[in-house]
């Protein structure tokens, strides 16, 4: 794969949409992955600190950085990388790192970037332009978000392994924590939902010291990041045999993902999606049991468009690679959780995440 070629041209698709005549300024992270391919490793001293990028109108680019990020930085794919001069180890800081890359912008610098709400100029509406295009995910970015879902099946596969009264749900985390970092091969961040639903009061929420005790419904829903895309997909494990009313709650949300499954094509509308998956607990006669979204859209972001929600004029495009989320939380019996990605095509939908979806 040419990711040269691959990153010009997801900055000329920008410039065309943008129609500018000036050159555009961004320091969003989100941002200077997806036009340039630069990553802070997280698990670094850089964490937290970025760079600048300068796109001309012509399409050349350069990237300002200092000169204590990690070596992920030196994959970015641009015409020119200025490294900034902050800190060697060796003599004085020159003075504030949050303020070293900003000290060494040419003047042409407006003083603002344009991946950040907030500037006057409606010519630079880069916040929505960017974040439409980055829904038509291409080879790269599906190829990592499949690194991710592999990586977080191992993880899944571990907790319905493991998971038994007695345990913690800090003691479930940090088990799949460390089966997706061994499984992807280097550290990942791993997070979202590891909790026991006992229904409406607790539909989530991060790992305790709560201990899990015979028949708990454990929702474990959560993301690996890699490279600064997530995978996002979910399964809800009984501590223990099911009861019927808890395995009735599980075989509606299995109706809710297969109807909401039915609807991944193009140009369908989010409503119309969530109001599939919706339709299931109305038939089910629970509608109240079902009281988010129906899924969303992932990629850099978590969430992001498209919004499986009520009204939702957002419609689906080639490349959208989005979750399907129907859950169910009644008092008395429980709350639990299913989710698969999906990566929508011209053919249909493709299932990204293969975990077992059972209790």
């Amino acid at each position: 794969m040419n990711t040269q070629y691959l990153f010009r041209a997801r900055r000329q698709r920008l410039l065309t949409a943008i129609g500018s005549d000036a050159t555009l300024w961004f320091a969003h992270p989100d941002t200077l992955r997806y036009l340039a391919g630069f990553h802070v490793d997280p698990f670094s001293l850089g964490h937290g600190f970025g760079g600048v990028l300068a796109l001309k109108t012509d399409g050349s680019t350069t990237l300002w950085y200092d000169d204590r990020l990690p070596d992920s930085v030196g994959a970015a794919c641009v015409d020119q990388a200025i490294i900034v001069p902050w800190y060697d180890g060796i003599t004085p800081a020159r003075g504030l790192r949050s303020q070293a890359v900003l000290n060494h912008l040419p003047n042409e610098w407006p003083g603002c970037f344009h991946d950040f709400p907030g500037r006057s100029d409606s010519l630079f509406n880069c916040v929505e332009i960017l974040a439409n295009l980055r829904r038509c995910k291409d080879e790269h970015e599906i190829a990592v978000l499949e690194q991710c879902c592999r990586a977080g099946e191992v993880g899944h596969a571990w907790a319905r392994a493991h998971l038994e009264p007695g345990m913690t749900e800090l003691q479930l985390y940090a088990g799949i924590n460390r089966a997706c970092t061994l499984a992807a091969g280097h550290a990942v961040i791993v997070y979202g939902d590891f909790a026991v639903s006992p229904g409406p009061s607790r539909k989530g929420g991060p790992a305790t010291d709560r201990v899990i005790r015979p028949g708990d419904l454990v929702i474990v829903d959560f993301s690996v990041v890699i490279g600064g895309y997530r995978s996002d997909f979910t399964t809800t494990l009984c501590a223990g045999v099911p009861t019927k009313a808890q395995k009735h709650l599980h075989a509606t949300a299995m109706e809710g993902m297969r109807r909401g499954e039915a609807k991944l094509f193009l140009g369908v509308s989010a409503h119309d999606v969530h109001a599939a998956v919706f339709s299931a607990f109305a038939d089910a006669g629970m509608p109240e049991a079902f009281p988010h979204h129906a899924g969303h859209g992932i990629g850099l972001s978590h969430p992001e468009a498209p919004f499986f929600v009520p009204g939702s004029t957002e419609i689906l495009v080639e490349g959208d690679v989005v979750t399907l989320e129907p859950g169910a939380y009644v008092a008395g019996v429980g709350g639990l959780r299913i989710e698969h990605n999906y990566l929508i095509t011209a053919n249909g939908p493709r299932v990204l995440s293969g975990h077992d979806l059972g209790l």
